[in-house]
């Protein structure tokens, strides 16, 4: 498979990790307040989710659930890769630590040795944006400055360049990539709360509508955009600016302050 950049600049993906839902997936952690999730729900819409992640050419490396960790499922919080290279992550809710330990093994199988976050930092992946190689890094409840200096010294170490941004006084926003998405040639679907910061000034930006605001977590990967079903109005901004837009129903993982991007490790 064809590991290069595509035509529009973005670093084709061709791998991720992905966890499925346990049956204490309700005890995890939320602030959504929309209710319990139904595991059986979940599960047909993880399901539904490593499908289409196959169907825009990735392959997936497929964990069992962990009851351990109810929040385990949300792998994208627990590392941060960048080329060839990864870093555990240090999660900012200290019920979650304990998830690192074992994508540490399953990353070091893929690419090799990895670096990780160390004590005072936090950083949790959903903090962190890629950009064709610049990295915007969120400052949050859960990612502290100590782990964004630490993050954004380990991508200067590879070459990568990196910007922070602090949303901690965003009303709504848990993660950074809660409110923003990196589209490919240089536009970036914004929330409304974040298209005046700073950080997303050189970007072109397709405005989240403020009624479909859940919508702004939206993942490209490759030849296609995911986004969660029921937002007709950004899914039409979306096809308009010329995406293949795959829809999925995402409403046992909101329920969990989940998201489409939190679901899987793409590398």
């Amino acid at each position: 498979m064809r590991k290069g950049p595509q035509p529009d600049g973005l670093k084709r993906l061709s791998c991720a990790i992905v966890c499925p839902p346990g049956r204490n997936f309700f005890e995890g952690l939320t602030t959504a307040g929309l209710g319990a999730p139904s595991y059986e729900r979940a599960l047909e819409q993880h399901a539904r989710y490593c499908e289409a992640l196959e169907r825009c050419g990735l392959t997936l490396t497929l964990l069992d659930a962990d009851p351990c960790y109810p929040d385990s499922t949300f792998v994208e919080d627990t590392a941060v890769i960048a080329g060839n290279g990864a870093l555990l992550c240090r999660p900012g809710a200290r019920s979650r630590e304990g998830e690192v330990e074992r994508m540490r093994g399953v990353i070091e199988r893929i690419l090799g040795p990895v670096h990780a976050v160390a004590h005072p930092g936090t950083l949790d992946g959903g903090d962190v944006c890629e950009a064709e190689g610049h990295f915007l890094i969120g400052i949050s409840k859960r990612t502290n400055e100590e782990g964004a200096v630490q993050l954004a010294a380990f991508l200067s170490a590879g070459g990568y360049g990196s910007t922070f941004v602090d949303i901690r006084g965003v009303a709504g926003l848990l993660h950074l990539k809660s409110g923003a998405a990196y589209l490919g040639s240089g536009r970036m679907a914004l929330a409304d709360a974040l298209v005046n910061e700073e950080g997303f000034s050189g970007f072109e930006t397709v405005r989240v509508p403020e009624s479909e605001a859940y919508a702004a977590n939206c993942v490209r990967v490759n030849e296609h955009v995911l986004l969660a079903a029921g937002y007709p109005r950004m899914e039409d901004l979306l096809r308009q600016a010329g995406y293949s837009v795959l829809t999925l129903d995402m409403s046992e993982f909101r329920k969990m302050d989940g998201g489409l991007s939190c679901l899987s490790l793409r590398f």
